[in-house]
């Protein structure tokens, strides 16, 4: 697998050339990527996260409701599931059988999580039918991983333990699975660039990527994108602590990019949905929220998600968001999770570029868009 490409800055959609055609041709089509929470609970508190800006009516997700819920996408074809959304799902008591569960339907399982919870115990069960696993660390030294991320210090090195442990159970079992570290880097974080890429070195997950932080159209996170610019020398550096078995990949499209987009119409939910730890099912996580309810469209734990998607009000919202009538330029937080799809769906429709499967060996986690 080491021979084989890690996009993590871009979009892998132009490999879905049959998926893409079909919504060409307008057709209601299954998505190929779902990023979704099985809780909105979070045992953290990290000063960067979106999800506590996007409260909603909570619901739970009860084990009945997941079987359903994996059975209904593995019947429609959706591909992958990636557990990332409002919540820390590793908290939730089905966790375990939820990844398990969808892997064994042929699903494409994936995870982004804090990494405190889970134990080798549970690391076992779940690393087999992973094709990834992130985990959330933004800080590279105790005192400060304590501050950004709002846990006692202590916490830093039992997730470093977990980290640890998660490589040992990869190599002992030799697994496909890509574990990786993720740095949420607000500008004013950036003395922890340096520390955790060394951290990274020694803890030796596959890879390391710094990102920028997204924020709301009113900008309550308080980012300032233009203080980015001053990192670049930084950031440079921190890549140049990669080696033949550790990556350290910054984002830099979407950090250079200081929260503005070239496109204004959102094509990329039909191919990849955002679902909350509620079970509410909305366009993208920017949505969540109760005053965009005009964007929510039904909800796992009262309605089959097969009849969600096949259903004239799942429609109606997308084909608005990809209508004249949206903007997302001034209707949307700062570079969302579509945002690459987004690009390439946009320069396909003003015929920049032609539909056409890229040639060459196909990259790792292809059906996580």
């Amino acid at each position: 697998m080491k021979n084989r490409e890690l996009i993590l800055d871009g979009t892998k959609l132009a490999w879905h050339e049959e998926r893409v055609q079909q919504w060409l041709n307008g057709e209601r089509i299954a998505p190929i990527t779902i990023d979704m929470s099985l809780t909105r609970a979070c045992n953290y508190g990290c000063g960067f996260c979106y999800a506590r800006l996007q409260e909603n009516d909570r619901f739970e997700i009860t084990k009945e409701t997941i079987d359903n819920f994996l059975e209904d996408c593995a019947q429609m074809g959706v591909k992958a599931i990636s557990l990332v959304s409002d919540g820390e799902s590793s908290i939730h008591p089905d966790y375990v059988h939820t990844i398990v569960k969808g892997s064994q339907l042929g699903i494409s399982m994936a995870v982004a999580t804090h990494g405190f919870n889970t134990r080798k115990e549970d690391l076992e069960k779940i690393l087999p039918h992973l094709t990834y696993l992130r985990v959330n660390f933004s800080a590279g030294e105790p005192k400060r991983y304590s501050e950004i991320m709002g846990v006692k210090e202590e916490w830093f090195y039992q997730v470093c333990d977990n980290i640890e442990t998660m490589m040992k159970i990869k190599k002992r079992l030799n697994l496909d699975v890509t574990i990786g570290m993720q740095m949420v880097l607000m500008p004013q974080d950036g003395d922890q660039v340096i520390p955790l890429a060394k951290l990274g070195q020694k803890l030796r997950p596959d890879y390391l990527v710094i990102k920028h932080t997204s924020d709301s159209e009113e900008g309550d996170l308080g980012v300032d994108y233009s203080k980015y610019a001053a990192l670049e020398g930084v950031l440079k550096e921190a890549e140049t602590y990669s080696d033949d078995d550790y990556q350290v990949v910054v984002k830099w499209s979407k950090i250079n990019a200081q929260g503005k987009r070239s496109y204004q119409r959102c094509y990329g939910p039909p191919f990849q949905i955002q679902m909350s730890g509620s079970g509410l099912v909305a366009p993208c996580g920017m949505l969540f929220n109760e005053k965009y309810k005009k964007f929510h469209i039904g909800n796992i734990t009262q309605t089959r998600f097969k009849d969600i998607v096949n259903s004239d009000r799942y429609w109606e919202v997308m084909n608005y968001l990809a209508s004249p009538s949206f903007d997302a330029q001034k209707m949307c937080g700062s570079l969302c999770l579509q945002h690459k799809p987004n690009e390439y769906l946009d320069a396909l429709q003003k015929g920049l570029i032609s539909l056409q499967k890229p040639s060459g060996t196909m990259p790792q986690h292809i059906n996580f868009i």
